[in-house]
């Protein structure tokens, strides 16, 4: 027997029970039970707004989805769509796949909107940003929240050189909204066999500017700050004020004990990477959470014992290795995803292919992050590194 849309929602209106937007309201400031809110809009729709923590599974993909983002069978699920047509659809399918506590919100979003109720937004992606990033929404740890995040951060780079190119790179096509970079030094074509920002044409500019073309070829949204300055003592707290975490890919051993203190001081998280010839490493140090620097490396070496790439040269594709992993933890740091290297040492030799990882610990006597610290203001890291008088090795790996 053929059977009509109003004979349809008549057989959904008497396996899924309906509630009004004031139950909902009520139940939702109840006693503290927790309830699913299942937005079965589409994602056009639940951008423009949706209640507070609703779960946003699109009609069309309810089976597919469900299973994952509600796992619990008996959990009490209100669903809501514009209108409450689709959510009494949604909610005969829940049913049908073993969801046994499930209703439908009478008049959707529309009536609990018009009733004075709160509403969240999310953020309004352009057309362009939601084909840029599509990869992204499609991931559960990221979704359209984390790439919110992505768009907000403030990433500063400490140079843009091996380390900060690739770094970069991967930061500016993750979407990464504010690109800080600090470099005062210009392209060399002894640069372009692996600091990838540069290229030929560019010999002789500034690497901030050439890293600035590049950048923004590939993501036009994005807003790089470009400081044509050496960090020092004198300018590191001012460059450091505003973004939320620093990158260290510098290759001198001042600069990375400044940039740590720094980042101590400021209670901003470091992500470290170093490399030599065929070997690099990289960790992170976050002084909210974990160890420094100077927990793993209390004084420098004697001047000259180790040389920088300049010197000893570096293979082409090693800080290509190390800069993604920068920018893995970076993005993972912002997101608050995963485990992050903090409190370990990844190591990477390119020539055996080993990759270990290292445990590191905090240093109770650290003269920086330790419980009686040493070293509470900004020092003279050139003279603490006994190259005062000596050829520095400055640009960046």
């Amino acid at each position: 027997m053929k059977k009509t849309f109003d004979d349809i929602m008549s057989d959904a209106k008497r396996v899924v029970p309906e509630v009004s937007v004031d139950q909902v309201r009520e139940r939702l400031a109840g006693n503290g039970k927790a309830v699913v809110l299942l937005d079965v809009r589409e994602k056009e729709e639940y951008r423009e707004g949706h209640l507070a923590g609703a779960i946003s599974i699109p009609r069309g993909f309810l089976e597919m989805k469900m299973e994952t983002e509600v796992p619990e069978l008996n959990a009490e699920i209100i669903a809501y769509c514009q209108g409450g047509t689709r959510s009494l659809m949604a909610g005969v399918v829940m049913k049908e796949m073993g969801y046994t506590n499930v209703v439908s919100m009478t008049g959707g979003y529309g009536s609990w909107k018009q009733a004075g109720n709160d509403w969240v937004a999310d953020r309004q992606f352009t057309p362009d940003q939601l084909q840029r990033y599509s990869r992204h929404f499609i991931l559960p740890e990221v979704g359209e929240s984390g790439q919110a995040k992505l768009l907000d951060a403030k990433v500063l780079m400490i140079g843009a050189g091996g380390l900060g190119s690739p770094t970069a790179y991967y930061l500016a096509a993750a979407g990464v909204g504010t690109l800080g970079i600090v470099d005062d030094d210009v392209v060399d074509r002894s640069n372009l066999q692996r600091q990838i920002l540069h290229t030929d044409d560019r010999v002789g500019m500034p690497k901030i500017e050439s890293a600035e073309l590049t950048l923004k070829a590939l993501n036009p949204d994005l807003n790089v700050v470009g400081y044509r300055e050496r960090v020092d003592s004198s300018n590191v707290m001012r460059l450091f004020e505003d973004y939320d975490i620093i990158v260290d890919g510098c290759d001198n051993f001042p600069t990375r004990y400044l940039v740590n203190d720094a980042c101590v001081f400021m209670k901003k998280p470091n992500v470290h990477g170093s490399i030599f010839q065929f070997e690099g490493q990289t960790t992170v140090f976050d002084p909210r959470v974990g160890p420094c620097y100077r927990c793993l490396f209390p004084e420098p070496p004697p001047p000259g014992a180790a040389p920088s790439c300049q010197e000893a040269g570096v293979l082409g594709v090693l800080p290509g290795l190390i800069g993604s992993v920068q920018a893995v933890e970076t993005l993972k740091l912002i997101l608050g995803i995963g485990n992050s290297l903090v409190g370990r040492l990844l190591h990477f030799d390119t020539l055996s292919m080993d990759i270990k990882t290292l445990k590191l610990r905090k240093d109770p006597e650290c003269p920086v992050c330790g419980e009686q610290p040493t070293v509470t203001e900004l020092i003279d890291y050139e003279e603490f590194c006994g190259l005062r008088g000596h050829d520095e090795a400055g640009a960046p790996a």
